[in-house]
């Protein structure tokens, strides 16, 4: 059963999946961000035919591992996000991140504009995948 990222950001959220398997991640795209109930929708679309057993959306924690506002509302769209999809939803701790996503995606060839809409996406398979390696144990397969 496929298992999906969320990377949340201010104007835009991320979206990763993996295959059928959960043997890798990939990204799926974005959603740019407009109002709650219509976020939902768009992430409740992207999923739709996927299968989706399992949301992960990133937490940014602070440097310390404190959690700030941002926290909070990451908590708050992933209560509201499980509420509205009926679904599994998880966090996972995403420092450092799109730290990585910008090292890969720099190493790729992209138009300008793609950059910072892919930056997104791959920022919520770095999350993905994080969390399929810290939790192994709940990879359906």
């Amino acid at each position: 059963m496929p298992i999906a990222g969320l990377d949340l950001g201010r104007r835009r959220i991320g979206v990763a999946v993996t295959d059928a398997a959960a043997m890798g991640a990939h990204p799926l795209g974005i959603v740019e961000r407009r109002a709650l109930k219509v976020d939902l929708d768009a992430i409740a679309t992207m999923l739709r035919d996927r299968d989706v057993g399992t949301i992960v959306v990133g937490l940014p924690l602070n440097m310390d591992g404190s959690e700030g506002a941002a926290a909070h509302s990451a908590r708050k769209f992933a209560d509201q996000l499980r509420e509205a999809l009926a679904i599994d939803v998880e966090m996972f701790d995403e420092r450092l991140t799109s730290f990585e996503a910008r090292e890969r995606l720099a190493g790729m060839p992209a138009r300008k504009g793609m950059r910072k809409t892919g930056l997104d996406a791959l920022a919520a398979v770095v999350i993905l995948e994080g969390w399929m390696q810290a939790h192994p144990d709940k990879i359906p397969r």
